[in-house]
Order: structure tokens, then C-alpha cells, then sequence
């Protein structure tokens, strides 16, 4: 059976995914800016925001189901994998998604559970019978 993630190294991870984001984020706002002008006044703001969710959840769920891991899972050796111990779908990965950004609106609480957790795992990963795998 593989064997689990460990909190310092899911911690990692996620440090490291953030970073990723915020350049995917920063690219994402180039464009829209080039393409649209001023993002900060009117609906322009929320069409950004709503961009910039989406871009992240096309990186997050294309990886989730292609391979199970993101450049930050790959890099600390790390892989998403259902019940079956197999990539999600594309129906999980889309719920593992709203989930997480739920879970990131409810100040975090989702991805704080891995703490409190005796199976090292996040809320939504708990939910949907998720988890994250060594891969050595």
C-alpha cells in the first residue's frame, strides 16, 4: 500500500504551489491588462478575478487528471490519487476545486484540518476520499 504524505511535506507543496500561482496569476493579469486596460474599476475587477480562478482551476484539475501531480507535487515527489490509488476524473477534479476554493474562502479551514487530521489529509481531500501519495 503507498504510503502517506507527511504535514511538513504537504506543507511544502503548498508553499511552493503558491508561488506558481502567483506567477500564473501575474501572467494572466499582464494579459488581461494588455487586452482590456484598468482592471480595478467596475465589473473589469470581477471579470479578472473570475479569470484567475479559472486559470488556476484549468492547471489544477488538467494536472490532477493527467498525471496527479502539479510541478510542486512532482518536485517533492508527491501524487493525487483516488479511492483506487489512480488519477482523479475529470468530475473529481472538478469537485476536489470548488471544494478547495471553498475552503480557502472559509479563511483557509479546509487546508488548516491537515493539522487535526490523523491521515494527514485536507478537509476536501477527506470529503471526496482523496489523498496524497510518496512517489519515490
Amino acid at each position: 500500500m503507498p504510503q502517506n504524505v507527511s504535514r511538513l511535506r504537504l506543507f511544502a507543496a503548498c508553499i511552493y504551489e503558491l508561488l506558481l500561482l502567483f506567477a500564473l496569476w501575474m501572467a494572466c493579469t499582464w494579459i488581461f491588462v494588455r487586452l482590456f486596460g484598468d482592471a480595478t474599476v467596475d465589473y473589469k475587477h470581477y471579470f479578472l478575478q473570475l479569470i484567475l480562478w479559472c486559470a488556476a482551476g484549468a492547471y489544477f484539475i488538467w494536472c490532477w487528471c493527467k498525471s496527479g501531480q502539479t510541478l510542486a507535487t512532482k518536485t517533492w515527489k508527491t501524487k493525487l490519487v483516488n479511492q483506487q490509488n489512480s488519477t482523479l476524473s475529470i468530475k473529481q477534479g472538478l469537485i476536489r476545486y470548488a471544494l478547495s476554493s471553498l475552503s480557502m474562502l472559509a479563511i483557509g479551514l479546509g487546508f488548516i484540518w491537515v493539522f487535526v487530521d490523523k491521515d494527514c489529509l485536507f478537509l476536501h481531500d477527506r470529503l471526496l476520499k482523496t489523498r496524497f501519495i510518496r512517489v519515490d
